[in-house]
């Protein structure tokens, strides 16, 4: 998955239900390092419970019932699916409110999600910089899953990257090209 966006969940304690934010962060060594705004109600699920959960998935594109179908096989017959990649992290959260470690969480982010473009440094926005607050996530465990046509052999993949490269709609280009990777 190209992108490094995906919902933070805090359970926090005894809540009915976890506060989940969306948010772009980046893998830094063993560690995600994002930032949020000051007002953002996970601050207080996170310091209630330090434990998280980074949910991310992506590369995803739906393949029709027919497409699973080549040759003769009956295409009414098929069985529709979403190809997709999806990858739930469990982490130790860190908050980091220090101005100089937060300007070291941006200086980060801002070199791997904009490497061409030269910027300010973030010390330079002074009191600005205490509405945000630093997170770094310890990774403890990750669970992943991969779905792209593993349980079908290599003709019916192609078959499917065929029309995925045909059809071209959001999602088809990394799928395909996740679904030729496993017919190498």
């Amino acid at each position: 998955m190209a992108q490094g966006f995906g919902h933070l969940i805090a359970a926090g304690h005894n809540r009915d239900v976890p506060v989940v934010v969306p948010t772009q962060f980046i893998l830094d060594s063993d560690s995600i390092l994002l930032h949020l705004a000051r007002p953002n109600p996970i601050w207080a699920a996170i310091d209630e419970n330090p434990l998280v959960l980074l949910s991310i998935a992506g590369d995803w594109s739906y393949i029709p019932s027919a497409w699973k179908a080549i040759g003769d096989e009956d295409p009414m017959m098929g069985i529709p699916t979403t190809y997709y990649g999806a990858a739930q992290l469990t982490a130790r959260a860190e908050i980091i409110d220090e101005p100089a470690e937060v300007a070291t969480v941006l200086r980060a982010q801002l070199s791997s999600l904009q490497p061409d473009v030269e910027v300010t440094d973030p010390l330079a926005h002074g009191t600005k910089l205490g509405q945000i607050r630093g997170l770094r996530l310890d990774i403890i465990e990750v669970r992943a899953k991969f779905k792209y046509g593993g349980n079908v052999d290599g003709d019916h993949r192609a078959a499917i990257a065929e029309r995925l490269e045909t059809r071209d709609g959001p999602g088809d280009q990394a799928a395909r090209a996740h679904v030729m990777r496993r017919s190498d």
